[in-house]
Order: structure tokens, then sequence, then C-alpha cells
């Protein structure tokens, strides 16, 4: 174990655990990170005559960080600076390294798109937590979000990713893509989650959501002219 530097020390005399470290804490401790680099590490670089790449795991907690709190890459850089629980979780003393900049954030995310690791990471977390007993229960809770980017985001044919629209929300425009969810209400874990463009109404999504076995269904405003499944 690596000998902690005065960067990652503190001479604060009160402290408290925050809810983000909680939570950091916790997912520390139930996601099977060895298990997610094994999918991932077939096509992770590997080391050469040049620099030496990142720590695998390292990157991947990166990259959970950025779902879970909907950094960008420059964002999670930025915070990776800023939170010493996020660095604690990543595995980052300042005081011997840099965190890693928003262009290998980047290239690490791309690299799992283009091998469409992202669901497979997905269910790997699922079928871990469940066999930890972690069930999924007869209620679900539904809920979208839309993922804004910049309206001059351009596919490699300087077009406009055919993938993402134009939507309004309230008096606000935004262009990009929808990420909808189903959450267990009892546990909180979701359990599925469907990808759209922003424009896509949030009840289209439902039957993809369900699990099949749920009683109940529980969802905002948006989800209230959908009284049955497709």
């Amino acid at each position: 174990m690596k000998q902690t530097t005065l960067s990652a020390g503190s001479f604060d005399r009160y402290s408290k655990m925050t809810r983000r470290a909680a939570f950091l804490a916790d997912m520390d401790r139930v996601v099977p990170w060895a298990a997610l680099c094994t999918l991932i590490e077939p096509v992770y670089p590997k080391a050469g005559n040049g620099r030496p790449p990142i720590g695998l795991e390292r990157m991947l907690r990166i990259y959970f960080l950025q779902n879970w709190f909907n950094l960008s890459d420059p964002a999670v850089e930025e915070a990776l600076y800023d939170s010493l629980s996020m660095r604690e979780f990543v595995g980052i003393d300042l005081g011997r390294e840099a965190a890693p900049d928003e262009t290998t954030v980047c290239k690490f995310r791309h690299l799992l798109e283009t091998n469409e690791l992202g669901k497979r990471l997905f269910e790997e977390v699922g079928r871990h937590l469940q066999s930890k007993g972690m069930k999924v229960s007869s209620g679900t809770i539904v809920d979208a979000t839309i993922i804004n980017a910049p309206s001059s985001t351009k596919n490699q044919s300087k077009a406009r990713d055919p993938e993402m629209h134009q939507t309004k929300k309230g008096n606000q425009w935004y262009f990009g893509m929808k990420a909808h969810i189903g959450v267990d209400s009892k546990t909180k874990l979701i359990h599925s989650v469907v990808a759209t463009p922003a424009n896509v109404h949030d009840k289209h999504a439902i039957p993809q959501l369900l699990h099949g076995n749920e009683h109940r269904v529980y969802g905002d405003s948006a989800y209230s002219s959908q009284t049955k499944r497709n």
C-alpha cells in the first residue's frame, strides 16, 4: 500500500462523512471491479515503448464517477482535483501524480463505446448484486434524463449525429440524447436502461424498462397517459 503524502492528508480539526463519501465507500465495496476489468482488459492498450497506459481499474472508476454524478470529460477532471472523496475512490494522490486529463478520459469512454462494453458492464454489475441477494421486487420507478450535447456536435461525416435530436423542456431547448431508467422501488437498484434521441417522449420507453413482474409502476406526470404496457 502506498504511504499517504501530506497532500492527501488534512490538518482540519473537525471532519464528517459526507453523503458523497458514504456513497462512494459503498460503491467501492459492492461493485465487482475485478470482473469488470476482465471484460475490458482484452481491448485495453498494453504497455509498449511509449508512455505506459493508466491503470485500467482507475479509468473504469473515473468512468463510473461520470455516470453517477453526470460529469463531462473536463468536469470529471476538475472534480478529481476538487474532491478528496473522489480522489480516494479512484486512488489518486496528488502528492505523487496528476489526475488523468480530459483527453485520456474521453479516449477511454470511446473505447468502451466502440467495443459496445457499456451494456455488458451494466449486466455484470446486475448479476453480481443479485448473487449477493439484492433482488428486484414487484415495483419499478421509471424516469428519464436529458444528456445534453453542444448543438455543434458533428459526426465523422461533418453532420449532426442522427441519434441526437432537439427537445424542449420548460422554456429551454436541448440537443442530445435521453437516458430512460427503470429503478427497483424497494432496493433502488437500476435494472434497465434505454437510450433514445432527446425528442422521444418518456412514455415510449416504458415497455423496455419493465422486467415483467411489476404490480406497481411509479413515474412523474410525463407517464400519466401510459395506463398500460404496449
